[in-house]
């Protein structure tokens, strides 16, 4: 479990870090574009309201309050099924990046009342309008890692192992 608590301490820190850097010092807020190496990756300014890609982003203020809900009882539940599971190292961080991520995003609808969104790739003559975080990809990269590395309930250990 310990490698759970750091990877999602780690991704909670890298995220909240990379918004202050790159909206507020680099006033991204202001600004709202910053190409960094074009079309691949910019800096966009956005503010997500909803869930992933803005989807019902135009809800009423309440489901502020039903998205945090949902985070954290994800969170609580995946860090519940990881220590009950005995889970590996590999599947640990997955777990705590997944975590850590949920949190970072909770954090910024609580201080902001959305989540601050600045990344934005594009490719091939494809003009991708959606905007992303660090969290974002903490989230994917642990739901990822949970399906492939976590251990299969169906399959039980051979005698001895």
């Amino acid at each position: 479990m310990r490698a759970l608590g750091w990877a999602a301490l780690a991704a909670f820190i890298l995220d909240q870090a990379s918004k202050y850097l790159v909206i507020h010092v680099m006033e991204l807020w202001r600004i709202r574009a910053i190409d960094v190496l074009p079309p691949v990756l910019n800096f966009r300014y956005g503010e997500n309201r909803g869930i992933n890609f803005g989807l019902f982003g135009d809800a009423p203020d309440a489901s502020k309050w039903v998205l945090i809900a949902l985070a954290l009882v994800i969170s609580c539940a995946v860090v519940i099924w990881a220590w009950r599971q005995n889970l590996g190292v590999w599947p640990q961080i997955g777990a705590g990046l997944l975590v850590g991520g949920a949190l970072a995003n909770v954090l910024d609808r609580l201080l902001y009342g959305y989540v601050l969104d600045f990344l934005n790739m594009s490719c091939c003559g494809i003009d991708n309008p959606f905007v992303f975080n660090l969290a974002d990809v903490f989230i994917f990269a642990g739901a990822i890692a949970l399906v492939f590395l976590a251990p299969d309930p169906k399959t039980k250990p051979k005698k001895g192992q």
